[in-house]
């Protein structure tokens, strides 16, 4: 990871952001790729929270640090219990793709149409794209703005194969792989669940990955 800076939103944080942003100092994963930056926002103004002797921060359940996210501050020492949530986000700068134009949903790119540049990798959920000569062919699923970045939300899923085509399925688990073949019975839109009957005739439900492929997860 690159180098991480962390701030408030306010000139003078208060104790409960500066522990926030201590806390997330703490949890920011060691692998994220780039230069950080970690903000964090201010508390509802219309709270008033009664005096606390300590506070715990914590994250909810399948809450990540990455892009636009909260930090939860509890009082688990005082009076009055109170729960609130901090708003913070993680910015993660690096490489990626971006349009050197405007385009209209449905158009086809091509190499000219990106060019690379320093993005903010966690300001959208869907991943930033970083290989121009992957997206000659492509098409748009809805219309960009000059500069703005290539998601992988911003192309239309690939179909891999229809109902009926001879598929290859790969049983993929720790350390080892397992290949087989059989016939779609659904369509395979890129990245989604579909179904195959095995040669055996067992119905098998995994992702499409690539041209007449299926993967499942063991």
């Amino acid at each position: 990871m690159g180098r991480v800076t962390f701030a408030a939103e306010a000139a003078t944080p208060s104790p409960l952001e500066q522990q926030a942003l201590g806390f997330v100092k703490s949890h920011l994963a060691s692998d994220l790729p780039g230069r950080v930056e970690v903000v964090a926002g201010p508390l509802d103004a219309r709270l008033r929270l009664a005096p606390c002797q300590q506070v715990q921060a914590y994250l909810t359940p399948n809450t990540r640090l990455w892009g636009k996210t909260r930090i939860g501050l509890r009082c688990i020492q005082g009076a009055t219990p109170w729960n609130v949530y901090l708003p913070v986000t993680v910015k993660v700068w690096g490489k990626a793709l971006v349009m050197t134009q405007a385009m209209p949903a449905g158009q086809v790119l091509a190499a000219a149409d990106v060019r690379e540049t320093e993005v903010d990798l966690a300001e959208e959920a869907s991943p930033a794209l970083t290989d121009a000569s992957a997206l000659v062919g492509r098409v748009l699923a809805r219309s960009v703005s000059a500069g703005q970045g290539v998601r992988q939300a911003t192309l239309k899923a690939r179909q891999w194969f229809a109902p009926g085509d001879t598929v290859r399925i790969r049983a993929v688990g720790d350390g080892y792989a397992v290949a087989g073949s059989g016939e779609a019975v659904t369509a395979g839109i890129e990245g989604q669940p579909a179904r195959v009957r095995t040669e055996s005739g067992r119905l098998v439900t995994g992702v499409a990955v690539a041209e007449h492929q299926l993967e499942l997860a063991l």
